[in-house]
């Protein structure tokens, strides 16, 4: 896979490092010189260029890239990134770091986000994850669908505690896509049973995470329908 990421900070690098380390090939962008520091990522291709310019994009041959990350440390740049990677190129998957929490709404399909991470609201959301038991947090938004990557710790007084994956009325436009069990993690089967304390992480629809919530949360009692 053939990834460009415009902004060389060490936001940008560490990216490339991790795709590096996983086999893919990285191009980093970036406008200022002092950001170019070849020998820190020795294995990536660099380009001194504002990747806000078509005429540098075409030198980065975009159009050949699986994957867009506007990494750099400017909002605004990393819309425009964004908009001409999708737009003018035909990117297949865009995504795009958000640098102030204020500015998130507008990272969407419209500026041809398809993922937005906003390191302010993903930090936020680990310290919840950390000490929340029985409350859903929402970890990561997709801008395609409408859709987030949620995580709940099922709460000992639940009521799906011993109840299989497969029994589970789960709600419309929600899938369970992963159960961390202390260190494993495991593929949720319909024959897996969920366990008080598990680590229960979805993709679901935005209008849907009330629902999982109180599916999950909740053991209900004797006069409940």
């Amino acid at each position: 896979m053939r990834v460009s990421i415009a902004g060389a900070g060490a936001v940008g690098r560490s990216i490339a490092t991790e795709l590096l380390e996983n086999g893919h090939e990285v191009l980093l962008i970036d406008k200022a010189p002092s950001a170019i520091s070849v020998e820190r990522v020795p294995m990536a291709e660099w380009l001194l260029a504002d990747a806000c310019e078509i005429t540098s994009l075409d030198e980065a041959a975009l159009q050949r890239c699986n994957v867009v990350i506007a990494a750099t440390g400017d909002d605004k740049v990393n819309l425009v990134v964004s908009l001409l990677a999708k737009t003018e190129y035909g990117v297949p998957r865009v995504v795009a770091r958000v640098n102030h929490p204020k500015n998130e709404w507008l990272f969407n399909e419209s500026w041809g986000v398809d993922v937005a991470v906003s390191t302010p609201r993903l930090m936020s959301a680990l310290v919840e994850e950390a000490v929340s038991v029985g409350d859903l947090v929402r970890l990561l938004r997709f801008s395609h669908g409408d859709a987030n990557l949620v995580e709940l710790t099922l709460p000992p007084e639940s009521a799906l505690a011993g109840t299989r994956v497969g029994d589970v009325a789960w709600p419309e436009d929600t899938s369970l896509v992963t159960i961390i069990r202390g260190s494993r993690v495991l593929t949720p089967s319909p024959e897996e049973s969920l366990e008080a304390g598990d680590e229960l992480l979805f993709v679901a629809a935005q209008a849907r995470e009330e629902q999982l919530e109180d599916l999950l949360s909740v053991r209900r009692g004797p006069s409940d329908d």
